[in-house]
């Protein structure tokens, strides 16, 4: 493809689903490693983003609420995240990763030597407009979801 025709939206979002699959191909294999599934690692991501209820870990990870119990369970018992009691609503536990939590994501992703060696293939200034697209990409998708 030359550098005149612009990829179609089909073409990007093949390009979008190969390259979530292999980052997620390389996170799961990096997560074991350091004695997390892929499903604890992936929630563990999300909690170190922000904060949630069980219900809304259970749709970031598109799987059931009655699910998430036992992975929530799971991760505590490890001390990578608490229960705290929501502050608008004592019914309602939010999930916080905890500070082992978030040095365990940390090395999960700095781990990732697959994924590294794709980055440090753009230099400094590609890596910085893909950093743009991505950020103004991300909020539009996150709230499809």
């Amino acid at each position: 493809m030359s550098l005149t025709t612009s990829p179609s939206k089909a073409q990007l979002i093949d390009e979008f689903a190969a390259i979530g699959a292999a980052y997620y191909q390389d996170f799961a294999a990096v997560a074991g490693r350091h004695g997390l599934t892929s499903v604890q690692a992936k929630a563990l991501a999300v909690l170190v983003r922000k904060p949630l209820p069980m219900r809304a870990i259970a749709e970031q990870l598109v799987c059931d609420a009655s699910n998430v119990t036992g992975l929530v369970d799971r991760l505590e018992g490890h001390g990578l995240v608490r229960r705290e009691v929501s502050p608008t609503d004592r019914r309602i536990k939010i999930v916080v990763a905890t500070e082992q939590g978030q040095a365990a994501i940390r090395a999960v992703r700095d781990d990732m030597q697959a994924t590294h060696q794709a980055l440090d293939l753009l230099s400094d200034d590609e890596r910085a407009v893909l950093f743009e697209l991505l950020t103004r990409l991300r909020p539009v998708l996150e709230q499809q979801g």
